[in-house]
């Protein structure tokens, strides 16, 4: 993809966190780029609307990565949705990867 590409999606991400549905989770002061997902699970020739995989995809910090990880869950039992589940703890674990990695708050 082009850099220009590349550059709204990043900045697309960046509004995702700050306010999608999982903004609740973000970190203050650290500049982070993701997206939450929630698919069905197909079962037997249909999907399951009770079953569901949960994931959260990111990256940090959003101008100069240090790292980006995934977050999957299947069939979380908490919720069936992405913000409320792989969200949280995609955060959870960033709070202890920024320091690890020498990362300081931007903002």
């Amino acid at each position: 993809i082009s850099e220009s590409t590349a550059r709204k999606i990043k900045n697309m991400m960046v509004e995702a966190v700050k306010k999608g549905e999982a903004n609740w989770t973000n970190l203050k002061g650290f500049k982070v780029a993701g997206k939450t997902g929630t698919a069905q699970i197909p079962v037997s020739g249909h999907y399951d609307t009770e079953k569901t995989v949960a994931s959260f995809v990111g990256f940090a910090p959003s101008d100069n990565p240090k790292f980006v990880m995934l977050i999957t869950l299947k069939e979380p039992q908490s919720s069936q949705w992405a913000s409320e589940t792989a969200a949280p703890l995609w955060f959870d674990v960033a709070k202890d990867l920024f320091p690890y990695l020498g990362v300081q708050p931007e903002e």
